[in-house]
């Protein structure tokens, strides 16, 4: 898979800070009335555009690929889907002491959505790990989450006390998500070739909806004054929850990787696509979730846990790099 490393992080870099502007002035300056409604319809477009090409540029194929290595690919899954929750229900401790209960709804869905793909594949690849492995496993990971993490949130945010998931959620989901992108599966056939060759194009359609969909939700969370209950020492335990997390998961996708004796270029894919989270799919599936409840609030750990995902695992991708040109080195001398 060819692509430039140093432009890939930089474009995750600036599109990190897109968002966080976009959050900022939905905070500063919101809308409401009239044009609140048509940024709702508007959003609502975005999504399901969102969705539809997620399902053009999923190939099937990559599904039955993970047949093939089934360890790797199941390992990262586990990750994803089981070590993650389990972490997060653990963090109902410190809620409502120490977070408040959306914040605590929010921690607990970082831990529920896909992993990501892009920054997934390019720091593997910046490591020297599996990269046609990363491929499958994130790209896996996204398809099995259109379907998982709403079920995990009606499964688990029903019994922990967190924001409620009724049934007109459910059918939102289907309509907004699972419709566009069997829709884009489907299509396939006639548009993966066009949606190949202007990737500029929806790249920009992607992104765009995901700004839309990040000032929607913090704009409602600003009209309904939800920022008046979150304390700034509330938002540094976020932060320094979000980095906690973030050491256990690497320390144990590592550990596990190691004791199932992958080899290195393995256990580098289960390193950074097993400890990531994806913001793009996680913003859109919870606007499509959490309708009439704040939004804003509930992402907010999965924008900080993010930044610093992506901070951490591009030093982590240099270590390991260096680390394998010295290896290469002794071997040669």
């Amino acid at each position: 898979m060819a692509f430039s490393l140093t432009g890939t992080v930089k474009a995750l870099d600036g599109f990190v800070l897109a968002i966080f502007a976009a959050a900022i002035a939905a905070t500063v300056f919101p809308v409401s009335g009239t044009a609140a409604d048509v940024l709702s319809w508007v959003t609502t477009v975005g999504i399901a555009l969102l969705f539809f090409l997620y399902g053009i540029r999923l190939s099937p194929r990559d599904a039955m690929d993970g047949v093939r290595h089934w360890r790797l690919h199941g390992v990262v899954l586990a990750c994803t889907y089981l070590l993650f929750p389990l972490l997060g229900l653990g963090v109902r401790v410190l809620a409502p002491g120490l977070l408040t209960d959306d914040l605590y709804t929010g921690m607990l869905y970082l831990c529920l959505v896909p992993s990501t793909i892009q920054s997934s594949i390019a720091f593997t690849s910046i490591a020297r790990g599996n990269v046609a492995g990363a491929v499958v496993s994130a790209s896996l990971s996204n398809i099995v989450g259109v379907f998982a993490t709403p079920l995990l949130v009606v499964l688990l945010m029903s019994t922990t006390g967190g924001a409620s998931i009724d049934a007109g959620s459910i059918v939102d989901i289907m309509l907004q998500l699972l419709l566009p992108f069997v829709a884009g599966q489907c299509a396939r056939r006639w548009l993966a070739g066009w949606v190949a060759r202007h990737r500029s194009t929806t790249l920009l359609v992607d992104r765009g909806s995901i700004l839309l969909i990040v000032y929607a939700a913090f704009s409602a969370s600003r009209v309904d004054g939800v920022w008046a209950a979150t304390t700034p020492w509330q938002i540094v335990a976020v932060v320094l929850l979000c980095s906690a997390l973030l050491a256990v998961v690497l320390a144990a996708t590592a550990g596990i990787a190691r004791a199932v004796r992958m080899s290195r270029a393995d256990r580098i894919v289960v390193v950074f696509c097993g400890s990531k989270k994806s913001l793009a799919s996680g913003i859109a599936i919870a606007s499509v979730l959490f309708v009439g409840q704040p939004v804003g609030v509930i992402v907010l750990p999965l924008l900080i846990f993010h930044q610093i995902q992506l901070v951490v695992c591009a030093v982590l991708a240099g270590r390991y790099e260096r680390q394998a040109i010295r290896d290469a080195a002794a071997s040669t001398s």
